[in-house]
């Protein structure tokens, strides 16, 4: 039924629950991976202590290879289950756009997320990942609760 499944990633519990699901879901659909994390993009301007004492090069080099450490377990999960996974950590302001964005370029036929990663006042001020992809996305969306 699915061929190629996109599964993002925040670290969080649920978000990491939804990496175990989605994999063994491939594995019964004999369906390929993509392991997605986001990171937010080196601003100028920041109060992020990562971001005050690096450079840009600095702080995505250190971004990225944190992202790839975070996607290790679904990727030892995948290869234990025999599910063909390919890692991809992405910079973006707005995660939802870089979920729909890498699901769109790698022909994914289902994203499958968490329900929400976030929790406290930066999930309503920010508003739900998950929400925003179902509203853009033109590639089905399974949401694990």
């Amino acid at each position: 039924m699915f061929e190629h499944i996109l599964i993002p990633t925040d670290g969080s519990p649920l978000a990491e629950r939804a990496v175990d699901r989605g994999l063994r879901l491939a594995a019964a659909f004999r369906a390929s991976v993509t392991l997605l994390t986001v990171f937010e993009p080196f601003h100028v301007f920041s109060l992020r202590p990562a971001q005050l004492s690096v450079t840009e090069a600095d702080y995505e080099d250190a971004m990225r290879q944190r992202g790839h450490e975070l996607l290790t377990g679904g990727m030892t999960l995948a290869r234990d289950l025999g599910v063909t996974c390919e890692p991809v950590v992405v910079g973006d302001e707005q995660p939802y756009r870089a979920i729909i964005d890498v699901a769109t370029e790698r022909r994914c036929d289902l994203i499958a997320m968490a329900s929400h990663g976030r929790r406290g006042v930066s999930a309503l001020v920010l508003g739900s990942e998950t929400q925003k992809v179902l509203t853009h996305s033109k590639i089905p969306v399974l949401v694990f609760r």
